[in-house]
């Protein structure tokens, strides 16, 4: 894509239209069934559910939005970036709601696979909820489980649309190919049913038992390895292999990192507009997330020297630092 094809584009702000998730006579049918002081979490959720109401803000850009910083500030993810606006583009200038088909980020530690879903939650306009399969304790994380079973709470789905604001937010659903949870479930099954907008439409929380809309929930999955990832997984998202930047990209995204952490802090007054090449060098040689802390603690070093200026002293030592030839992690 050109860069003439982005930068032509000027910010557009958000719009919402309202829409129905759940439907609140269900929900009071169903606290009116409960039997008394019983079920006093289920009973709870419901009396939540009906004092929320059943509208949600479903959000989606008024018009193409400027992208050019998020090209500039990620440059391995361009490939998404250019499937992300072709989407928004289809529903430019209609009354049509914001379709995006599930994603898959598949690239080694560090390279930015979460980040990026939360600079796309900023883009449309939405909120974000946050699932980690590689800490998963329990199986019903996402789809929740009975009311039956002793402490026993409603999935991460629910509550992302329950208790937020929005009824297309972004889920994020991290290291998908290190689910575990309890041998006899399938920590993944829920997700058959709501990667398909059809079946997510009257998507049933076991724990709630009421039929949710999760069709406008926009997915992005986050993994190391497809090859544990199963098939009926990857035939409803749309791939895309996240390599790590190279030096130059890498050396880029430093920089604008080093100018953001100095503008948004008062004592970034105190240093340097940019940073060395030798610092700018050695940053390059870390992955995109470890970058942040790195700044933090070579301002903090420098700081203690009473020095304007970044040395490569200040950086950290060791760590995960990896050789400029592929960024082998």
């Amino acid at each position: 894509m050109s860069s003439n094809a982005i930068t032509c584009v000027t910010p557009r702000i958000p719009v919402a239209r309202m829409r129905n998730i759940y439907h609140v006579e269900e929900v009071t049918r169903r606290l009116d069934k409960l039997p008394p002081k019983e079920h006093e979490s289920l009973r709870a959720t419901y009396e939540r559910m009906i004092e929320k109401g059943e509208e949600r803000f479903q959000v989606k850009p008024s018009g193409l939005p400027a992208m050019k910083a998020l090209y500039d500030e990620l440059p391995n993810f361009h490939e998404v970036l250019d499937d992300v606006r072709r989407q928004i583009a289809l529903c430019n200038d209609s009354s049509d709601a914001l379709e995006i088909t599930p994603l898959l980020l598949l690239g080694p530690p560090g390279v930015g696979k979460t980040h990026f879903a939360r600079q796309l939650a900023d883009l449309l306009g939405t909120g974000m909820g946050f699932v980690s399969m590689s800490s998963l304790t329990a199986g019903w994380v996402l789809s929740g489980a009975s009311s039956q079973w002793k402490g026993a709470r409603a999935g991460k789905v629910f509550e992302a649309l329950v208790e937020g604001d929005y009824a297309n937010p972004v889920m994020v659903v991290d290291e998908i190919d290190k689910a575990g949870g309890e041998a006899a479930y399938d920590p993944l099954g829920s997700l058959y049913s709501l990667l398909e907008h059809d079946t997510a439409s009257a998507f049933i929380d076991e724990f709630a038992e009421v039929a949710v809309d999760a069709s406008q929930v926009i997915w992005v999955a986050t993994a190391n390895d497809a090859r544990t990832i199963p098939d009926p997984i990857l035939n409803r998202v749309n791939v895309y292999e996240v390599q790590a930047p190279d030096f130059e990209a890498a050396r880029a995204i430093a920089l604008r990192l080093y100018q953001k952490l100095r503008a948004s802090h008062d004592w970034g007054r105190r240093f340097d507009e940019q940073p060395g090449d030798a610092v700018l060098d050695r940053m390059a040689e870390l992955a995109p997330r470890e970058m942040r802390r790195a700044w933090m603690t070579a301002f903090g070093n420098a700081r203690l020297a009473q020095r304007e200026a970044l040395l490569c002293e200040d950086l950290p030592s060791g760590g995960s630092r990896k050789g400029r030839m592929g960024f082998v992690q």
